[in-house]
């Protein structure tokens, strides 16, 4: 029996501008379990990064969560204080965000980054956690690590800042793992990589992890369930093979379709025509319907809830009866 971990119920998080509200996550439910990795995926811009931001509670301003819950291990994030929440963060659930340039400081050489979550988790002597710190450099295969803690971030290749990212990460040990696109600003060869690390880590560390991609293929190499998201909706949720050999949703198939499936030239690749609709002004009913072959007139005044067709398998879409 699947045990939860996450369990997130109806999370809105909307950012107000002045050109109107934005509605990046709008009614998303999930549930992440026990010992398992969990795919969030869709086209860039459709709300997957504000979800895990929602989850950590880091959402930038003038962003707001505005509804719903996020249980971890049944309490509810969302009523936490800031003090409380910091005491969750990196302890308990961490993040790896795409950008590790971004998220590394450049004042502060690798080791002493990777130190820092135990000594203020743990009160780990300084001599202690750096100790701990180059071990780690060291688990995440960055060679010569005694020398690589010594350095800063900006004389590391890419592919090691985000190893680096991975150790400052784990170095509590955390039952949940966020991989925000933890493979895009690599090449093909330290994605896989990455990735084999990512679940060795997981493995041995028997902890869950979110991925958040628009990469099929690592869901299908990593996964064990996914949900899709369209402009800020869950459309469908299930087992990474039912969504690939099963897909409900117009938009999931459509999503599918666009895969290269061979390097021939003898067809054009698919795609989806038109465009994510704005956040702002989203169409009425189903998000999707400006964009489906399928649409009906219900389609364009209702909103389709999101049932269970089958046991674990969930849709959002009229041709269900939902």
């Amino acid at each position: 029996m699947n045990e939860p971990l996450l369990d997130v119920r109806n999370l809105r998080t909307y950012f107000y501008l002045s050109e109107g509200i934005v509605k990046a996550v709008d009614g998303v439910s999930f549930t992440v379990n026990k010992d398992e990795v969990f795919c969030l995926v869709g086209e860039t811009g459709c709300g997957k990064s504000v979800t895990a931001l929602s989850i950590m509670r880091l959402v930038p301003y003038p962003g707001k969560i505005v509804g719903g819950s996020i249980l971890y291990e049944g309490t509810d994030l969302l009523k936490l204080s800031e003090e409380e929440m910091r005491l969750i963060r990196g302890r308990e659930i961490a993040m790896i965000f795409q950008n590790p340039m971004r998220s590394l400081n450049p004042v502060f050489t690798i080791g002493y980054q990777v130190a820092e979550a135990p000594m203020v988790h743990f009160n780990l002597p300084s001599q202690d956690a750096w100790n701990k710190a180059v071990d780690l450099i060291g688990k995440v295969k960055i060679p010569d690590p005694e020398v690589r803690a010594k350095n800063y971030p900006h004389v590391l290749s890419g592919g090691m800042r985000q190893r680096s990212m991975i150790a400052m990460m784990i170095s509590c040990e955390p039952k949940l793992l966020i991989a925000d696109e933890p493979t895009t600003s690599v090449d093909v060869t330290v994605q896989a990589q990455l990735m084999d690390l990512l679940l060795d880590i997981k493995r041995k560390q028997k902890m869950s992890i979110i991925l958040i991609t628009h990469n099929f293929g690592l869901v299908a190499e990593t996964g064990d369930r996914a949900a899709v998201m369209y402009s800020g909706k869950i459309v469908e949720i299930g087992t990474v093979k039912e969504i690939f050999k099963e897909p409900l949703h117009p938009y999931t198939q459509g999503l599918l379709q666009c895969l290269p499936i061979s390097f021939e030239r003898k067809k054009e690749l698919n795609f989806i025509p038109g465009t994510l609709p704005s956040p702002i002004n989203p169409p009425k009913g189903c998000r999707f319907h400006p964009r489906c072959s399928h649409a009906t007139e219900k389609c364009k005044v209702e909103e389709p809830p999101l049932i269970e067709l089958k046991k674990g398998h969930f849709v959002a879409c009229h041709l269900y009866g939902g």
